[in-house]
């Protein structure tokens, strides 16, 4: 039994939490209900019960939902060059505020498939400037559809594949996604409201591992039923201060790629359908974050249409997986208080590979003429209870598995495709294997996952437990 320290609404108290294991695999269907249904219930009934405030601050919200798809034919991003021709379903930023008196913080869901950090930066530059938002309280992250336009400069993506944007960029759009998102955020800023905050943990099993390994040890895109996976759903709950409903996140991994290269249409693919549909049943938006979903597809994967690729059906397989979820999450609290940080981690590039000019703050070069690739991690506490990580990478679910299961946070989420797109981010035991993922589309090295792994892992442990105490290397 491990003692996990609460500090919900400034009171400490202390319960005895059982490290849950990886039973993505293992549990059979009831005992993953039992575990899953412990933890969330354990935290919300002593909140109830224990929790006495001393004295409280304003927890405020505000959620913004505006439409981000195009009036017309768009180059799409995630396969070879090609334009759409319509919209099958309509494309969206989704932008959370969070302000607890103190900090505020804001959450941008969009759905597109990635752009360069570069475009992030510009993106920040712009709100530090001319509204004095710190860079340090924006996440910007993609749901990672694989039907939706392009987004700002290539950046390394036109370093891997550059035979995908030979044509050029349309500024337009681009500015238009800058605009629409930059006007969000200050409306979501002067439309803060009275909140609460709860949190809870779901399961679906709407993905599969997608590293297919032939006999000869090689792998391939594909399914690959007994490769790792994660199938946790994360929720954050964020409910007006009548207790009625404001915006949910949901946080999954899983590839934007139900639809593949043959589709035209403009779509948020399955991140998309599931989040209208949840929607609609709750009434309030959903910000869909993916997650380490770098070696996970969908269960259908990459048809040439919606009914082909079973596309409503994900609205069943993980939709009503996340309804379930939300329901369980029985109390919210009203004081929430709010901690970011960040580092770079430095680890080796991968020899011979080129860079791109406007990611070059991204990369140095050591003394021993060593090209290193600078990248940046981002966190945030919420409370004592609930640490949020990001990465600007395709990360394999291995490694979100381990720091989840090291963090000594009860919730622990990794946000995915934040701020941002390097590539692929594999596991070490990946790289004898090789496949798309290691060869061709990943600026890193096998100790990569190392490197962050036990970066991220020291963060939780220390400066995000006891941030007055430390400060660890690479802090911004």
């Amino acid at each position: 039994m491990h003692p996990k320290i609460f500090k919900a609404m400034n009171v400490k108290f202390i319960c005895s939490i059982k490290r849950i294991p990886n039973y993505d695999l293992q549990f059979s269907k009831i005992g993953r209900s039992i575990a899953f249904s412990f933890l969330p219930l354990l935290f919300q009934f002593c909140i109830m019960v224990f929790c006495v405030p001393v004295s409280k601050a304003q927890f405020r919200a505000a959620l913004v939902k505006t439409d981000i798809s195009p009036a017309d034919s768009q180059y799409l991003v995630g396969y070879g060059e090609r334009k759409s021709i319509g919209i099958h379903d309509r494309i969206y930023h989704k932008i959370v505020a969070l302000d607890d008196g103190k900090t505020q913080f804001f959450i941008i869901s969009s759905d597109i498939c990635l752009y360069s950090p570069s475009e992030y930066d510009k993106v920040v530059s712009r709100l530090q400037k001319q509204y004095g938002i710190n860079p340090l309280n924006v996440w910007w992250t993609v749901t990672h559809t694989h039907s939706a336009p392009e987004v700002g400069p290539p950046g390394i993506y036109g370093v891997y594949m550059g035979n995908r944007v030979q044509h050029k960029i349309d500024s337009a759009y681009t500015l238009m996604i800058e605009d629409k998102l930059i006007n969000g955020i200050i409306e979501a800023r002067k439309n803060l409201v009275p909140a609460r905050l709860g949190v809870g943990w779901g399961f679906s099993q709407a993905n599969i591992n997608r590293r297919a390994v032939d006999i000869d040890g090689k792998a391939s895109l594909g399914l690959n039923p007994d490769g790792p996976v994660d199938r946790r759903i994360g929720l954050l709950r964020i409910d007006k201060e009548d207790g009625s409903p404001l915006a949910l996140i949901a946080n999954y991994p899983i590839h934007g790629t139900v639809l593949s290269d043959k589709n035209l249409q403009i779509s948020g693919d399955a991140p998309g359908i599931v989040s209208e549909y949840v929607e609609q049943k709750i009434g309030v938006p959903v910000l869909f974050i993916n997650g380490a979903a770098g070696n996970l597809a969908p269960i259908y994967s990459v048809y040439p249409t919606p009914a082909a690729g079973h596309l409503n059906q994900f609205r069943v397989l993980l939709g009503d997986k996340i309804l379930e979820a939300n329901k369980k999450i029985f109390a919210s609290i009203d004081t929430v208080k709010l901690f970011a940080g960040s580092l770079i981690v430095e680890t080796p590039r991968k020899p011979g590979l080129g860079w791109s000019a406007d990611m070059a703050k991204y990369t140095n070069t050591t003394k021993a003429g060593i090209n290193m690739v600078r990248l940046p991690v981002r966190f945030l506490k919420i409370n004592e209870e609930v640490a949020i990580w990001s990465l600007p990478v395709e990360l394999f679910c291995e490694i979100s598995n381990e720091v989840r299961e090291r963090s000594p946070f009860p919730y622990t989420f990794y946000f995915g495709y934040t701020n941002g797109w390097f590539g692929y981010l594999p596991n070490a035991s990946a790289w004898e294997h090789g496949g798309y993922e290691v060869e061709t589309v990943s600026p890193f090295t096998s100790s990569a996952a190392k490197d962050v792994t036990e970066s991220v892992v020291a963060y939780l442990q220390g400066e995000m437990r006891n941030p007055s105490a430390t400060k660890p290397k690479g802090r911004k």
